[in-house]
């Protein structure tokens, strides 16, 4: 059972260990996805076969979250008669923010539960950290500091349909130049300076003398000052995180010590004062987190590429068999350089249930998830070959010799194969679908 929904499930059963607190001081749900996971409980749903399947995806998409460069867009398509959750494992610097916007379309039905989880380890679980509201397609995490990340989305048990995730990586401060950009950053964090004696503690952003410099963060202005190497400067205490913004070679400062000021507020106008008289005027932006120094501006302030590229797969294939056109190997990731997953040889079968890029993320018959390009996939619509029907043939729900059988099947009857997986064939026979073994059906 999922970690994240036990403890409410140990309430909904009016169970406790001993020494635990009185039921009534438990804890309420951390997130949607865990509210209803207990109403899933408290109506025994829970403990059907779809219930537990329902939480078992969710637990193996945290597991096996796939590893993914920010921005992303997957396009995809959740069937509503199987349980499913997908999950992202990204990278976020220090300074940046994760926001992320999944919905259904229109005709879908349902909600998806979108959920952001530090990963775990071989001791402890996954640890919760942020979820969208219940009604809200969009959720935004900004982490204390750098590190790895899961985006977990889920619909609701028997809900579904296509679906959109969008994930990208965005700056947790507003730009402190008036319409400036990445462009006018001429000076980075750590650049030497005075022939290597010291280094650069912030960035240079270039503009006209009397350009706005706007307030990146809400706060309160904890100096405003004249001093020989910056200039006019203003300190702006970012009260939210802990940590001052520094704005030196001012032109004119336009805020007084104590004032509260909300991101887009002109503190003062650039220039080139202090020790940067003699070059284009300029405004000085650092950083300063109590006990650690100056820190990196750039992230805070800017994010390459916030737009994800859409999806170049065919997506009116989403939801449907598809055939490998070579040998081939389902990697862990959409990336050739993944983790290898199953070599699996030409005329093998799969269903596409999304796509990133020029990948698709394939629902494998044995159950497991991975990805293949688009170009090495066709549609697996029109039948490999035809064959009767053979004595003692039994039609099954999965390419294993014990899956559940769907029907013994009449000779001759016609039999198409629509693709292999393993040892078993993919075969329709008039309306009925399902596996026998391959031989029969070569």
């Amino acid at each position: 059972m999922s970690a994240a929904v036990r403890m409410p499930l140990i309430v909904a059963l009016g169970l406790a260990p001993a020494g635990c607190e009185p039921l009534a001081e438990l804890r309420a749900p951390a997130s949607p996805h865990e509210a209803y996971a207990l109403a899933l409980e408290q109506s025994g749903l829970a403990y059907t076969a779809l219930g537990q399947d329902w939480l078992r995806a969710a637990d193996e998409a945290l597991a096996h979250p796939v590893p993914a460069t920010l921005p992303l867009q997957e396009e995809g398509y959740f069937a509503p008669e199987r349980a499913a959750a997908i999950a992202y494992r990204v990278s976020i610097a220090r300074g940046q923010r994760i926001a992320v916007h999944a919905t259904l379309r229109p005709d879908a039905s349902g909600r998806l539960f979108i959920d952001v989880f530090a990963p775990g380890d071989s001791v402890a679980p996954p640890r919760h950290l942020a979820s969208a509201d219940s009604l809200d397609p969009s959720l935004e995490f900004e982490p204390r500091r750098a590190g790895s990340f899961i985006i977990r989305v889920q619909p609701e048990l028997l809900r579904g349909g296509r679906f959109t995730v969008l994930a990208r990586a965005a700056p947790t401060l507003a730009f402190p130049v008036s319409g400036a950009g990445r462009r006018q950053v001429q000076s980075l964090f750590g650049a030497a300076r005075d022939a290597g004696a010291r280094r650069h503690h912030g960035i240079d952003i270039f503009a006209p003398r009397g350009t706005p410099v706007l307030a990146a963060a809400a706060g309160r202005i904890a100096r405003v000052q004249e001093t020989a190497i910056g200039g006019r400067v203003v300190w702006l205490r970012d009260e939210g995180r802990g940590q001052s913004l520094y704005y030196a070679h001012l032109d004119t400062q336009h805020v007084a010590a104590g004032a509260r000021v909300q991101p887009g507020d002109t503190l003062g106008t650039v220039g080139n004062t202090g020790n940067a008289r003699g070059t284009a005027p300029h405004l000085h932006f650092g950083i300063y987190s109590r006990g650690e120094g100056p820190i990196d501006p750039l992230p805070f302030v800017h994010v390459a590429d916030t737009l994800p590229r859409p999806p170049t797969i065919e997506t009116d294939r989403l939801g449907a068999l598809l055939r490998a056109r070579v040998a081939v190997s389902v990697r862990a990731a959409p990336a050739r350089d993944a983790r290898e997953l199953a070599p699996v040889p030409a005329g093998s079968i799969v269903r596409a249930i999304g796509g990133i890029g020029a990948w698709y993320r394939l629902a494998l018959p044995d159950g497991r998830f991975g990805f293949l390009p688009a170009d090495l996939l066709a549609p697996a619509d029109q039948p490999l070959w035809r064959r009767p029907v053979p004595e003692g043939l039994e039609l099954r729900d999965a390419p294993r010799p014990n899956a559940a059988l769907i029907a013994r099947l009449q000779p001759g009857r016609d039999l198409e194969v629509l693709g292999t997986w393993g040892r078993f064939a993919y075969v329709v026979v008039d309306t009925l679908r399902g596996w026998v073994p391959a031989a029969s059906g070569s």
